[in-house]
């Protein structure tokens, strides 16, 4: 086995120089082991030493010149932000020995593949695999280290789930029963760590079938109680699933779309249209998704939490026609109020809230514009006036639920035209902003009030809106074009 762990005058290396200078008892363990057995390259790596951790940290954030992240005081565990070789930041975690020994602290880790060791101090290096973490490598397998892995920490169900799909790999059968049984006690786990642990799983490829996985397990249901209802809710055509099938594969089909963006070839399908018409936008889309939101989350990990949930107003809303048609006025907005509650609970951030709501609530309107036989400049100035940049990401939901609405019933020439009305929107929002988006003021509330004696109050925010209205659909350029169409619309309001 090539053991180049560490290659020559790398940040690794030197942190190795380091620790072998002052004898320090020090193993590399955890994750980036396992990703160094697959063959993979990492960019987090974990140290577990005798001594102090965090005193230690210290030092190596001294002398690779990088930030010092004081991570538990407790538990002993500090961190080092640097950057490696190729400019991406590296993250470098000291963790005080959990126990007296190395296999002491192997014996309380989850997963055997992440319960192995490399010892720094030797001077060759020296794997340490109590459990048979590289065979279990081998076999494609996620195996408990003990059968109180998942009683330690319920979090650990989560996590058997995103290593799986990591490793592609499948959860061993005794494993997998200790964890149905541990699913009751995610319930005691702090929102915090969940919500960073179900952002691990969407952010992986596959998220639809590692959320399905979730939900064999009763995982999801046990995180985002709010799912439940959403099974069997029956729908019309053109609808051809349920909500809560229609929602997984709305999660597909936005992967689906993004990775067309970002270059994945496709034939004789729908999503050839994708590159087709938005390939002009693809750099900004790819740049927009990639946004972190909050801390590591990005926009296109919360996009898919959101594509998830955007129909969660649903079940509360349900009506039957005459005809038998079933119905769900208004679904929207109580979507939009469910959502932002199961975005707060689970302790997403304020922003993260308002992108969430914000797309679940207008995830209608480019529906019901793409249907419009004109779309005015009017009215794409008000659909990005109440999105501001969440309309991207409604757009972009909107394409994924067309695709999960209709399936394999599809009409190309109906969603050529939904793909169309998509790239005519991107094209005012990234080529026409100015112009049609957010047009320059022409006049603010002081004018009104010195040209017209108005006092301050909702009147004059009314009368400015309606002045850059106009100006998106290019009635008025200047100041004097905007004082006269007020002037306009005070005189139609005297008796």
């Amino acid at each position: 086995m090539n053991l180049e762990i560490a290659p020559k005058g790398s940040i690794l290396e030197q942190v190795y120089a380091f620790l072998r200078q002052r004898s320090i008892k020090a193993y590399l363990v955890g994750g980036c082991v396992r990703d160094w057995l697959l063959g993979r390259s990492s960019h987090d790596f974990d140290f577990a030493v005798a001594g102090d951790a965090v005193e230690l940290a210290r030092q190596v954030a001294d002398r690779m010149g990088g930030a010092f992240v004081l991570l538990d005081q407790e538990r002993g565990t500090g961190r080092v932000v640097t950057r490696g070789e190729d400019g991406q930041r590296l993250f470098i975690d000291f963790a005080r020995l959990q126990g007296n020994d190395i296999i002491t602290d192997l014996s309380r880790r989850d997963f055997t593949v992440n319960a192995i060791a490399v010892a720094v101090a030797d001077t060759e290096f020296r794997v340490i695999d109590p459990y048979d973490g590289q065979r279990d490598l081998q076999l494609g397998l996620v195996r408990a280290v003990s059968g109180t892995a998942f009683d330690d920490d319920p979090l650990r169900t989560l996590r058997a789930v995103r290593l799986a799909a990591e490793m592609e790999a499948s959860i061993e059968q005794g494993t997998e029963e200790l964890l149905r049984q541990a699913v009751p006690s995610i319930a005691d786990v702090s929102a915090e760590r969940v919500r960073d642990e179900l952002a691990k799983i969407l952010a992986l490829p596959g998220a639809a079938q590692n959320l399905r996985y979730l939900d064999e397990f009763g995982l999801l249901t046990a995180i985002i109680p709010e799912v439940e209802r959403l099974k069997g809710a029956e729908q019309s055509e053109p609808h051809y699933l349920d909500v809560f099938e229609h929602s997984l594969e709305a999660v597909r089909w936005l992967e689906e779309v993004t990775e067309v963006l970002e270059g994945k070839e496709v034939a004789g399908s729908g999503l050839a249209l994708i590159p087709l018409l938005l390939s002009p936008f693809s750099s900004q889309l790819s740049a927009h998704l990639s946004q972190p939101v909050s801390g590591d989350r990005s926009r296109l990990t919360v996009l898919k939490l959101v594509a998830l949930l955007h129909d969660l107003g649903k079940p509360a809303t349900k009506s039957v026609g005459d005809d038998g048609a079933i119905h769900f006025y208004g679904h929207e907005g109580e979507g939009a109020e469910v959502v932002g509650a199961i975005f707060r609970h689970l302790r997403f951030a304020g922003n993260e809230v308002s992108l969430a709501r914000t797309i679940v609530a207008n995830h209608m309107r480019p529906c019901l514009l793409a249907d419009q036989e004109v779309v005015t400049r009017r009215a794409v100035y008000r659909f990005f006036r109440d999105t501001g940049d969440a309309g991207v990401d409604t757009l972009l939901l909107y394409l994924a639920d067309h695709l999960a609405t209709w399936g394999p019933n599809l009409q190309i020439a109906r969603w050529q035209g939904r793909v169309e009305f998509a790239a005519s929107m991107l094209t005012d929002y990234y080529e026409r902003h100015q112009k049609v988006i957010s047009p320059p003021r022409l006049i603010n509330g002081y004018d009104l009030m010195e040209e017209f004696g108005l006092e301050e109050g909702p009147q004059i925010g009314e009368l400015l809106e309606a002045v850059r209205e106009a100006q998106a659909e290019e009635e008025v350029g200047t100041r004097e074009e905007a004082l006269a169409l007020v002037s306009g619309l005070l005189a139609q309001e005297l008796p």
